[in-house]
């Protein structure tokens, strides 16, 4: 098994947009020729576009582009630009006079950082498409990572700056990536040593309390912090997959959520995955979901790691 780029994943192109001065953005992966899709959703507060339509006893069986967004739910808006600019490449599925481009998607809450009366929407998700076409790989502080927080149980007075990133893998011919958004209500823990790397801070700010032991011993005084959550990523590979198979990738995948974030999957998160396949090679369903969940534990060590402090959240970085 050996490291590569998410782009060298052939069918599919990635792009970002954001609005730096409000503090949020949003990541797109455009799949022109159609690619089967699952979806699986863990956290108790989603927010989604057509997820529906991803259940294998539903007619569509392809998506052209799946989005991962900030803005809560307003950022569900990007859609519509995306599908203007995959209805002007004559990409969509088939449906009697016209062809439908099929987009998908989750966001995530970051109006508490930033202007949260802007938002990602159709303008930022057609640019997100446009910056597909020769978008080079970046981490941190950018598209849908870009007004993502962490470690919020106490508040954002005491949380930290989350972020995006990819990672991908390939073995022999396999070749399994994803991009994710690390905005969760906990802590992010390093699964190896068990240390806690970015999180909720202490009183005085330089070191964490354990999110997790605080929910504990605050038995019965849950806080509307829950609500700023919600960690959401796509997967993609060139295995063939049918829907179900895609969906149970996906659901795989939700383990790098559960070994990277305590807690994870949460009432207050709305933790989402996407699993998408261009049926390019025949694998073992088992070891895709297996990397999966690989890569996705990188993916979000990565993502803290590399975003910068912004309007006064501390990063891993300068901590």
């Amino acid at each position: 098994m050996r490291e590569i780029s998410f782009n060298e994943i052939e069918g599919f192109k990635l792009g970002h947009a954001k609005n730096e001065k409000a503090v949020t953005g949003c990541t797109v992966v455009i799949a022109k020729e159609g690619v089967t899709a699952g979806v699986d959703v863990r956290g108790g507060a989603p927010c989604t576009r057509e997820t529906d339509l991803l259940d294998p006893v539903n007619l569509v069986d392809v998506v052209h582009g799946v989005f991962i967004s900030g803005g809560s739910a307003f950022g569900l808006d990007v859609a519509t630009g995306i599908m203007e600019y995959l209805e002007e490449k004559d990409i969509g599925f088939k449906a009697g006079l016209t062809k439908i481009p099929i987009v998908t998607g989750a966001v995530l809450y970051d109006l508490s950082i930033g202007d949260s009366k802007v938002r990602p929407d159709r303008k930022m998700g057609y640019e997100a498409c446009v910056n597909s076409e020769n978008e080079k790989e970046i981490y941190g502080n950018v598209g849908a990572g870009l007004g993502a927080t962490v470690g919020k149980y106490k508040g954002s007075e005491f949380s930290m700056k989350g972020g995006l990133s990819t990672y991908a893998v390939q073995v022999r011919d396999l070749k399994v990536g994803v991009v994710v958004a690390v905005n969760c209500m906990g802590d992010v823990v390093d699964p190896k040593t068990g240390t806690i790397i970015v999180g909720t801070l202490n009183d005085s700010k330089d070191g964490f309390v354990n999110s997790e032991e605080l929910i504990i011993s605050g038995y019965g005084e849950l806080e509307n912090p829950f609500i700023m959550n919600t960690t959401i990523g796509i997967v993609v590979t060139n295995a063939k997959l049918t829907k179900a198979q895609a969906k149970k990738i996906a659901s795989m995948a939700q383990d790098g959520y559960a070994r990277t974030m305590r807690p994870s999957h949460t009432m207050f998160d709305g933790d989402t995955i996407f699993a998408l396949g261009t049926g390019e090679i025949e694998v073992d369903v088992n070891l895709v979901g297996l990397l999966a969940a690989r890569v996705v534990e990188e993916a979000v060590l990565r993502g803290v790691k590399e975003a910068e402090p912004i309007e006064g959240y501390k990063a891993y970085k300068n901590f």
